[in-house]
């Protein structure tokens, strides 16, 4: 049986890589790809061994109290997350390889994008609320100098406003972790809960408002309406940076702990049809149309997929707050297919900006033309995002709906409603972005896109292998999908 310290392999790893990056001066650019490609490659294989083989056990790190402790444990909920950061990772690092061969201090960049990889897995990995909640808050402390990286006026006051949202949201979640460990059995997860109802008594209103406070604590960086701000800031990021903290590390990592503290905390059936969710399920929809409202009347390409992640996020916690297995099947499903589907729409747009240093809608006229290999890829990615089948989005938002309907109750079939209109918005502020590439106004002068030409391997790749992840994934859907169902009944 493998043993369990070894869980602290692919958290570490690319921590100490990262470490010491910096101390190293690479006589060129492919020596640095080289050391940073090995790390995360590497680090993406221990994790899938991990997944696939690792311990059943977990391994307490630190004992704070008799309740009370740090420590790591490998459950279902654990293989989606950690599944989906390690398969995006190698390629996203990829594309930053050529993407930041345009700004300066990549050492610098490098070494906290790499960290990132194993402070995302120790979220993961965390065995309780404790654990989560420190790699939750290091996962702040190491994206802040990645907002930051430019250091101008707009980056440092993106970070600023990223820290101070990320500071108030961590102090409203802990007042959820209080109630936790003040009404609870213990801390470790536990699928169901871990609330002990004779401890609660008559207090149950004062549990459900912490239960409150910790969806909207962790909520902040899944930009729950109205805590959204940070998100569209955070776009005068580099590209590789704004496409993991939209699609994969930091926005799911709050979906991930609002998972872990609805069904593994306080438990799904002390907080189904109180009126806690319909208070955090009426924010979830209202963000829904917010997002795609905001994405619609945005210019900037970069900060509208920034809205339309506040909006597709909100699809994700609208399935966990239904409260039910159906509703968490739905939110997994819509967790792994948005980042593969944003990840992909974000790489399209830092291409375009890498290749032309375009950063408009109105500036990308025939640019499908010259970029026919990005625009493609962005026009599929667009309508899986749109919910057409037999791509992944449509997978996810049919569960999705179902679950809803499945409940038979006025708020889930009000939700139903927000998400069609939301696909309708989403079509919109996204395929005319597609439309104004390929097919430009009548009289267009094409010797201004002389310049204008599809990147290199380093970034089509990784856009070729998530256009077939979306379409295969569309297509065949039925084992993920069952793995999902497995983990919602807590098998």
């Amino acid at each position: 049986m493998t043993s369990p310290i070894l869980l602290l392999v692919p958290i570490l790893f690319p921590l100490l890589g990262a470490l010491v990056l910096p101390l190293f001066h690479f006589e060129s650019r492919n020596k640095r790809q080289i050391y940073v490609g090995t790390i995360v490659v590497l680090n993406t294989i221990f994790t899938y061994l991990l997944l696939w083989y690792g311990p059943s056990e977990g391994i307490t790190l630190i004992k704070l109290t008799s309740d009370f402790s740090i420590g790591l444990k490998i459950d279902g909920l654990s293989k989606v997350f950690a599944g989906l950061v390690a398969a995006l990772w190698p390629f996203a690092t990829l594309f930053a390889f050529e993407y930041m061969t345009h700004e300066k201090r990549e050492n610098y960049f490098f070494s906290f994008y790499t960290g990132t990889f194993g402070v995302t897995v120790g979220i993961a990995f965390s065995a309780n609320i404790a654990t989560l909640y420190l790699f939750y808050e290091l996962l702040t402390l190491i994206t802040l100098p990645l907002v930051m990286h430019s250091m101008n006026e707009k980056s440092i006051k993106a970070g600023i406003t990223y820290i101070a949202y990320s500071v108030g949201g961590a102090a409203m979640a802990f007042i959820g972790i209080v109630m936790i460990m003040t009404y609870g059995t213990g801390a470790d997860f536990v699928f169901g809960g871990v609330l002990d109802l004779a401890k609660i008594g008559d207090k149950s209103n004062l549990v459900l408002l912490g239960y409150v406070f910790a969806f909207f604590g962790f909520g902040v960086k899944t930009a729950v309406f109205p805590f959204y701000k940070w998100l569209p800031m955070a776009g005068v990021a580099p590209t590789p940076v704004t496409a993991l903290l939209h699609a994969v590390a930091v926005v799911k990592s709050g979906a991930f702990a609002i998972m872990r503290v609805t069904y593994y905390c306080f438990g799904a059936d002390f907080l189904r049809d109180t009126w806690a969710q319909y208070v955090v399920m009426t924010a979830v929809l209202i963000t829904i149309l917010f997002g795609s409202s905001m994405a619609l009347k945005e210019q900037h390409l970069k900060r509208r997929l920034a809205y339309s992640t506040i909006s597709n996020l909100s699809y994700i916690l609208f399935g966990v707050v239904l409260m039910s297995p159906a509703g968490l099947v739905g939110g997994l499903t819509h967790m792994i297919f948005h980042g593969v589907m944003k990840i992909a729409l974000f790489f399209c747009v830092g291409a375009v900006m890498f290749k032309t240093h375009k950063e408009y809608v109105y500036e990308i006229e025939g640019f499908g033309r010259k970029m026919p290999f990005v625009f493609s890829i962005f026009t599929i990615a667009a309508i899986a995002l749109v919910g057409v089948p037999p791509l992944t989005g449509f997978i996810s938002k049919w569960n999705l709906a179902y679950a809803a309907v499945e409940t038979g109750k006025v708020l889930p079939a009000i939700g139903v409603f927000v998400l069609l209109l939301s696909a309708l918005l989403t079509a919109m502020y996204l395929l005319t972005i597609s439309v104004r590439a390929f097919f430009p106004a009548k009289g267009f002068d094409e010797t201004k896109l002389a310049h204008v030409e599809d990147p290199r391997w380093y970034m089509t790749v990784p856009l070729g292998v998530f256009t077939v992840a979306i379409i295969v994934f569309g297509i065949h859907s039925a084992p993920l999908v069952e793995f999902f169902t497995r983990i919602a009944n807590g098998l």
